[in-house]
């Protein structure tokens, strides 16, 4: 036995020391530059530089690391490129908070030099990133690393604010727009997050002007009626048709102000009268364009009240609203206050809550874009999702789409590159300033986050310089890997801005992904302090069991819950593939590639691993180009332990501990071979460990990295003996599992006798003897299709036939007749649902035939197993 310096244990902190480094060295994660094969690419989703990446990032790059390594194993010339957000809101707002510590505000800086303190945060903050990458062991190509603040991008954003404008899709305007009082900045609608807040109906009295009455409104902001210019009633309710044109006397303000009709108001909900406060709501603000009202704004940035608020100037709203309605209730304006729980919107980076604010702002008109993207579904160019629910969620925002506000009132970001003269106010868009800068001054505000985040498929390729090398070569990119908790922010963005400026889809595959929750199904948050670092797994259990635990732990589309229990197991799988790699590099005896020699294969249970590695290779292959992820790592995790370890290792030793040395020479060749396709299908799962043990076994590549992708050799298959070896592969379990619910040691060698449903199958249990004596040690095997059971015998079910233990004195026969009535139960119940499928009109229609005639099978086996232990229990009761 040869000796190996593989550790007796895995030891995923020595395995992964340095390997990330000599991959970088080596280059290895670069494009191959081969022009002759297809290329495939994916852009990585910017992760924002305002921290440490969390384990939904760490579950993100590992499906695209497996995408890209596995592609890149394939002959693809691949090409992963990484990169990171300037994410302007939330860096701002860390950098201004860290500066707070200090007694600093941005305004003491001066933009220029808080500009320069937010730049060193990035690259603080961009390299503790780029250290977890290489924890996670992701194969980017670093040399064309891009930031949304390059220069590069920046020239791309500027292209294509400038172009959108003179399309006309661009505007600036005076609308009611989500604010953030915090962050002092706009947002769009997406975001602002909605929660559930303890909150009140303020029930209000409003005098006619003339004296005849009062109306009733209702309200949740009583310190916005402050700005109200009107009341609205239907235009159809009788109700109140004979207060349209009247006016009412605002309360504590004394303004006289019109009774309006609209359509708006809901004739069914409250009292059926509104007041409306065009500067402060969004609803409000189209009825007051509709009927010319003046838009009074009673708030300022902060969302303190300011001079149109009077004697409530300088108080927070909520100050605002508490002596609003004090005053109210002095003045019998207040009739009653109505507690309840009602959805506030929240700023998704501060969380604080939103305020709708008057603003000129400047949007993208959506309705163009979005019908583009519509249209593109239905062309060979659409984009697919996977899973391919979420087109439906895609095309649903594109079909309800608002105009987007993209500008933001902060310092960090790209710049809006729109100039206003000094003395007549003249506006000039273009990518440059006006030749007399001096004379012109730049809008202040920077463009939202997902403007330059929506150019990203394209803006890293080079564009808008369309004879870049990468952007002929890379784009449009392969595959998307993102949540589905951006499909709106990002992914709908990129698509309609990758069809307008560049004429072609952004990439061909979005793999939607769902959110990583702890064990009892809760979102990690700060709040509830169940957050988990993925590097602190890393150095726990390795960053190898941390990504087998990501890639298999869900189905696409669906969350996954944290499970400390499954990182064991994983590290557990990890184990057993070292040792069973250490057993084999151990009995190898000095074996090389060149020697692997597969030519004189004639062991059934050579012919069988062999063939089970044939259909891995095909099954594992076909999941991974449909992103079931989770389905080829079950298909690698059943071949590897169940057969690989479990049986064929163990098979195996016989023949390497005999003195048949052409047979140890095969062996060794299979063993050698097989090991190696197993390493190569895991390695995009688990690159480390996967490339410490490559290094000790027979290969020709310098690195796995760029070995061959497994491919399936159908010279190597063989369904018969494929078919014998499960035979015997059952009728052992069946045995083995008996002795122990009998409590009858291995060492005890028991009377066997086995009844095979067919001939064929009794000649493959015949053939395969020296196994089922290894692993079962029988007194006697008897092996005969018209067996018949012998009294006070066990009675078990192989895939081929029926098994009696005659163990007289080792069971109780009243206890073995449960045992079967039980056994009864469960193949009746198998039968009962595969005759309900087979009567399924739909499903014997549209299933493909091969699942039907397989189904078929197993109602055919189900039955005899039915019939057989319905005679067995006759038997015993001596019926």
């Amino acid at each position: 036995m040869k000796e190996t310096n593989m550790s007796t244990k895995y030891q995923p902190n020595a395995v992964e020391a340095g390997r990330y480094d000599k991959w970088l060295e080596a280059g290895v994660f670069e494009p191959n530059g081969d022009k002759t094969v297809e290329p495939y690419s994916i852009v990585i989703p910017p992760p924002n530089v305002t921290g440490k990446l969390h384990l939904g990032h760490a579950w993100d790059v590992t499906l695209q690391d497996m995408a890209i390594r596995q592609k890149r194993m394939q002959g693809y010339d691949t090409l992963w490129l990484p990169g990171m957000d300037h994410a302007g809101i939330a860096t701002q707002a860390k950098v201004e908070a860290k500066l707070a510590e200090e007694g600093v505000s941005r305004y003491d800086l001066g933009r220029e030099k808080f500009i320069d303190q937010v730049w060193d945060w990035k690259e603080e903050y961009a390299e503790t990133i780029r250290a977890q990458w290489a924890k996670m062991g992701i194969s980017v190509d670093y040399s064309r690393e891009r930031f949304t603040l390059d220069e590069g991008l920046n020239k791309a954003v500027r292209k294509v604010f400038v172009d959108l404008y003179n399309k006309g899709l661009i505007y600036r305007g005076e609308y009611i727009i989500n604010w953030d009082p915090k962050a002092q900045t706009a947002l769009s609608d997406m975001e602002v997050i909605y929660s559930d807040d303890q909150g009140a109906f303020y029930h209000l009295s409003y005098p006619l002007t003339d004296g005849s009455g009062s109306v009733e409104i209702a309200t949740t902001r009583p310190e916005t009626m402050l700005g109200d210019t009107a009341i609205a009633v239907h235009p159809k309710d009788d109700r109140y048709a004979h207060l349209v044109g009247k006016t009412v006397t605002l309360p504590i303000v004394g303004r006289e102000i019109p009774i309006i009709a609209d359509d708006y108001v809901e004739r069914e909900f409250g009292t059926g009268i509104v007041k409306i406060t065009p500067a402060h709501d969004p609803n409000d603000f189209a009825v007051g364009n509709r009927h010319d009202l003046p838009r009074i704004n009673v708030m300022n940035a902060d969302a303190t009240m300011n001079e149109n608020a009077g004697r409530f100037e300088g108080m927070t709203r909520e100050e605002a609203r508490k002596a609003v309605v004090e005053e109210l209730d002095k003045l019998g304006n207040l009739i009653r206050v109505e507690e309840m729980v009602h959805s506030v919107g929240h700023s998704e980076r501060t969380g604080v809550v939103v305020e709708p604010r008057l603003s000129t702002q400047w949007f993208v008109k959506m309705r163009p874009l979005a019908e583009k993207s519509l249209d593109n579904q239905d062309t060979e160019d659409r984009v697919d999702f996977y899973p391919p629910r979420f087109e439906n969620t895609f095309k649903t925002w594109m079909e309800n789409a608002h105009d987007w506000v993209i500008s933001r009132q902060l310092w960090w970001g790209h710049q809006i590159p729109a100039w206003y003269h000094k003395e007549t106010g003249e506006m000039y868009v273009g990518l440059e300033a006006p030749e007399d800068a001096e004379n012109w001054t730049q809008d202040p505000d920077v463009l939202d986050t997902w403007f330059s985040s929506a150019l990203w498929p394209f803006s890293t390729m080079g564009w808008p310089d369309t004879e870049s090398e990468d952007f002929k070569r890379y784009y449009p990119t392969s595959t998307l890997v993102t949540g589905y908790d951006i499909i709106f922010f990002w992914v709908a963005r990129m698509i309609f801005q990758g069809l307008e400026f560049t004429g072609r889809r952004p990439f061909k595959n979005v793999l939607i992904h769902g959110l990583i929750r702890d064990s009892q199904g809760r979102k990690m948050s700060k709040s509830l302090g169940n957050g988990v670092d993925p590097m602190d797994v890393v150095e726990q259990y390795g960053a190898d069991a941390l990504r087998w635990f990501l890639a298999t732990g869900s189905t696409p589309g669906q969350d996954i819950r944290y499970n400390e229990e499954k990182l064991e197991a994983a590290w557990n799988f990890i184990n057993k593939i070292w040792n069973a790699s250490r057993y084999a590099i151990m009995n190898l005896d000095d074996l090389t590639y060149d020697e692997i020699d597969l030519s004189n294969v004639t062991e059934i249970k050579d012919q069988w691993i062999l063939t089970r590695l044939n259909e891995t290779i095909a099954s594992v292959t076909t999941n991974f180009d449909n992103f079931e992820f989770g389905e080829a790592g079950r298909a690698l995790y059943h071949f590897i332990w169940d057969e690989f370890c479990n049986w064929y290792i163990e098979m195996a030793k016989e023949t390497l501990q005999s003195e048949d040395e052409t047979a140890k020479k095969t062996t060794r060749s299979v063993l050698a071979y097989t090991l190696n396709n197993i390493l190569r299908l895991m390695h995009p799962i688990m690159p480390f460990v996967t490339e410490e043990i490559w290094a000790h076994i027979p290969h020709k590549e310098a690195s796995i990295v760029t070995s061959a992708y497994p491919t399936v050799d159908e010279s190597l298959s063989n369904e018969k003996a494929a078919s014998d070896m499960n035979y015997v592969i059952s009728l052992v379990k069946a045995i083995r599992n008996a002795r122990n619910k009998q409590n009858v040691a291995l060492s005890k060698p028991i009377d066997i006798i086995v009844k095979p449903r067919t001939q064929e199958i009794g000649q493959a249990v015949s053939d395969n003897v020296a196994f089922i004596n290894r692993f079962t040690n029988p007194e006697t095997l008897t092996v005969d299709t018209e067996a018949v059971a012998p009294d006070q015998a066990v009675t078990l079910f192989f895939d081929g036939g029926d098994i009696y233990l005659p163990l007289a004195g080792f069971i109780d026969i009243e206890e073995e007749i449960a045992r079967l009535e039980k056994e009864l139960q469960k193949w009746q119940s198998e039968v009962d649902r595969v005759e309900k499928k087979l009567s399924n009109e739909r499903f014997v229609n549209n299933a493909p035939a091969a699942v039907v005639d397989e189904e078929r099978q197993k109602g055919l086996d189900y039955q005899d197993k039915l019939a057989s232990t319905k005679e067995r229990i006759a038997e015993l009761r001596g019926e």
